[in-house]
């Protein structure tokens, strides 16, 4: 819900910016308009793939693997820092979901410990078959 959310959020300040003209210190407006497209939909792909690493690691019960981890610590650590900039631009309600958000995120990276392994058996014990 998050990964659409931020595109269609970013659709309507894309919009914004094309219907008033803005620009930033004389940029042209329709490179505006495609970079705010473009970090919208970026940033929705790479929300929805870490909601991906988060649903595979639930139905598969383990951990995710390296690069699962890497994107979901990069999740979060983007998800700490929106938060803290959310309370003054938006407001605490704001804050108080991205930080729910957070806390699920690390929770999926911390509820799963490290894969057990088999003790090695001992010399003169017999192996199960």
């Amino acid at each position: 819900m998050e990964a659409v959310g931020i595109v269609v959020l970013n659709a309507v300040m894309a919009r914004f910016v094309e219907i008033q003209s803005m620009s930033l210190d004389g940029l042209d407006p329709d490179a505006m308009v495609t970079g705010t497209w473009a970090l919208g939909i970026v940033s929705g792909v790479l929300l929805a793939l870490c909601a991906t690493v988060a649903l595979i690691a639930a139905v598969r019960d383990r951990r995710p693997g390296r690069a699962g981890r890497a994107l979901l610590i990069g999740c979060a650590v983007i998800h700490g820092i929106l938060g803290a900039v959310t309370v003054g631009l938006v407001g605490w309600g704001a804050f108080a979901f991205m930080m729910v958000v957070l806390g699920l995120i690390v929770l999926t990276l911390v509820a799963y410990g490290q894969e057990e392994t088999p003790a090695p058996a001992a010399e003169g014990e017999p192996t199960p078959a």
